[in-house]
């Protein structure tokens, strides 16, 4: 009975892990505005609504908006310079640029469908204009390279691994922690993709991205010598960073 037991575990195991591989792989796409490849388990409209049903809540955690309607105003009008200088006006997607009150979280992100943050602490940090692009350009590649839709479709096929192997034969850790340092791994290069893309769309709109180098310095200082190892953060070491932003601007610069 035990055998038999085993086996029916084993089978119901591999058809929980097919499912979830037959719909990540029937998922892939083509990704128009970048030419990769990746699965997307949500419709484009589905991204917009997420981020727009996110929006207030994440500003709430920073503590609302910025009280400063020039501040406001300046990160709009360079994160608007921004998508209508380059691709990302061809999107769907809705751009809205939001200047959060956090005095201490030095950070940026992105929410899907084109909901942008920055917060006042990395703000206040910034020296100019094109620094501020190149910190927007980052997020707008974010958003135009679907990485959080991606990122969810790929942390579904890895739970549903996960969970099949924990039905067949206990190795749900196992698989878990084997997705996760893929998932970190994978986070590392929508990052340097971002910057990429920030670099292409800063040149475009008439801002030195060579000032996207001195932003990594700002994060660098921010992280301090006790930042986590690269193999440990979804984000690359800014070092790291900087010399792969420097390619990016002799390529871009060449065209």
């Amino acid at each position: 009975m035990r055998g038999k037991s085993l086996k029916f575990r084993l089978l119901i195991g591999l058809v929980i892990a097919a499912y979830f591989g037959i719909k990540y792989f029937s998922s892939q796409e083509i990704n128009p505005y970048t030419g990769k490849k990746q699965a997307i388990s949500m419709t484009v409209d589905e991204e917009i609504q997420m981020g727009l049903q996110s929006r207030d809540q994440m500003a709430a955690q920073h503590g609302g908006l910025y009280p400063n309607e020039s501040y406001q105003a300046l990160v709009d009008n360079v994160g608007n310079k921004l998508v209508n200088n380059s691709i990302a006006r061809e999107t769907p997607y809705k751009y809205e640029f939001h200047l959060l009150a956090d005095p201490q979280t030095i950070n940026a992100f992105a929410l899907p469908g084109g909901q942008i943050f920055i917060t006042y602490a990395l703000f206040s940090q910034l020296e100019n204009e094109d620094q501020l692009a190149g910190v927007l350009g980052h997020e707008i590649g974010h958003v135009l390279g679907k990485h959080s839709a991606e990122r969810i479709a790929n942390s579904e096929l890895w739970q549903g691994l996960s969970t099949a192997g924990s039905v067949g034969g206990d190795i749900g850790g196992l698989i878990a922690q084997g997705g996760q340092s893929i998932l970190l791994k994978n986070g590392r290069g929508d990052e340097l993709e971002s910057d990429d893309l920030g670099v292409r769309f800063m040149i475009r709109a008439g801002y030195d991205p060579e000032e996207m180098i001195d932003v990594m310095e700002i994060l660098k200082a921010a992280a301090g010598p006790n930042r986590v190892p690269e193999f440990q953060s979804s984000h690359p070491d800014p070092d790291n960073r900087i010399e792969e932003i420097r390619a990016s601007i002799k390529k871009y610069s060449q065209q």
